[in-house]
């Protein structure tokens, strides 16, 4: 009389690796930016010496797209969403996209799903329609009409 058993626990293959191993990577990045976000947070951009000023805009007067991202930064981790607007609007809409963006990609990472999220692969014409949107908002808060954009 042979008796067989059977192991009826789940068996962990390299296909399918357990839930910390699947998120590690983005769990790794939002502690990055959560870090960069609580160092900000801390050092006042506000107050003058803790940061470098922008170049372009000491050398040229012009403010670049990032000026005042630091501002907006610390702003968010305050929680002051209107102040951080005024700071650098764009950086704060660059902050949602990458919240969104962060969500879907570790809620397809504890699934398993592997790719990019909905199919987002950005090709050519979604570069430089980014490129053209970061230069018409550094146009635009150059600009004496653009002064609402100003940091």
């Amino acid at each position: 009389m042979t008796v067989e058993t059977t192991d009826t626990a789940p068996a962990r293959t390299r296909d399918h690796p357990g839930l910390l191993r699947r998120t590690a990577v983005p769990l790794g990045m939002l502690a990055g930016v959560a870090a960069a976000f609580a160092y900000v947070g801390t050092v006042d951009p506000n107050q003058p010496g803790h940061y470098p000023a922008c170049p372009l805009l000491q050398i040229a007067g012009i403010y670049c797209p990032g000026c005042g991202g630091l501002r907006s930064a610390h702003a968010i981790a305050h929680g002051d969403v209107t102040a951080a607007l005024g700071d650098n609007a764009l950086a704060v809409v660059g902050y949602v996209l990458f919240a969104v963006g962060w969500s879907v990609w570790a809620v397809r990472a504890a699934r398993g799903l592997r790719g990019a999220p909905f199919g987002l692969r950005p090709g050519r014409t979604h570069l430089w329609a980014l490129g053209a949107v970061v230069l018409a908002f550094t146009v635009v808060r150059n600009l004496p009409f653009g002064g609402f954009l100003h940091p």
